[in-house]
């Protein structure tokens, strides 16, 4: 079976951009093909690998909804809709050459999103035995662990800013696993974004206290800012920027 590794943590503290250079850096060491999943309703993994999606299972969930009432969803005649379902659902799988990516997306309007997260479900579970590594890229917050979309993972990597709310975030779904009987072999903390790289007083007395294991620091580096501005993918970052060369050696620390 696949080594799944999720990335959790509050919004905004720049899990998706380490998730982009986490899914490349496993690609590069031959860990691969890679299985990158993106279970974010706001989805922009894509933007970070700089790859374009053909569709999302969101807008597959349309296309069944839809069916018959919008002339713009048609399921071909004498086929069910889970038949056309099954039939689609290899086109939402985006084939690169050493991953793949796959992307919850939203749905439009109001509506549950218990459908889609079901299908990410179903899906990593199909799929993951033709992976060595599945690298899940989690909404903000805490829904995805509650809804246990991933009860089998082997690594938890919690990011965080330097704020003590981003800490603290980290803490509450670190608990959250351990009350779901998640079992993953390892769960440990990243700060991101930290000034020169390293951290504060402040924020290290609130790791001790949400009895996190600090896995490393990722500095601030103005380029990622800048690329993203630009709308320049992340994964084409120099090789020697700093939060390259940090995640590296996270990545290697964790031996996965």
């Amino acid at each position: 079976m696949a080594h799944i590794i999720a990335v959790a943590g509050k919004g905004g503290v720049g899990k998706t951009t380490l998730c982009g250079l986490l899914i490349q850096y496993l690609c590069e060491t031959g860990r691969k093909p890679v299985l990158a999943v993106d279970a974010d309703a706001n989805s922009n993994l894509n933007e970070v690998l700089g790859v374009e999606t053909e569709v999302t299972l969101g807008e597959l969930r349309e296309e069944i909804e839809r069916a018959g009432v919008d002339s713009r969803y048609q399921i071909p005649a004498g086929m069910t809709k889970q038949a056309y379902l099954e039939m689609r659902l290899s086109d939402a799988l985006t084939e690169e050459q050493d991953y793949d990516l796959m992307v919850m997306g939203r749905t439009q309007g109001q509506g549950c999103y218990c459908f889609v997260n079901g299908l990410v479900q179903t899906q990593i579970q199909k799929l993951q035995s033709h992976y060595p590594y599945v690298v899940v890229d989690n909404e903000a917050g805490m829904e995805h662990i509650s809804r246990g979309l991933l009860p089998t993972m082997e690594t938890a990597i919690l990011v965080s800013d330097c704020s003590r709310r981003g800490v603290q975030a980290a803490g509450r779904i670190a608990r959250l696993m351990k009350e779901l009987n998640f079992k993953p072999k390892q769960v440990g903390l990243i700060v991101n974004r930290a000034p020169q790289g390293k951290l504060d007083e402040g924020t290290l007395e609130e790791i001790k206290k949400q009895e996190l294991n600090l896995l490393g620091v990722v500095p601030h580096d103005d380029m990622v800012y800048r690329y993203d501005c630009d709308g320049k993918p992340i994964v084409q970052l120099p090789q020697d920027s700093p939060v390259r060369e940090a995640l590296k050696e996270i990545v290697d620390k964790l031996g996965i």
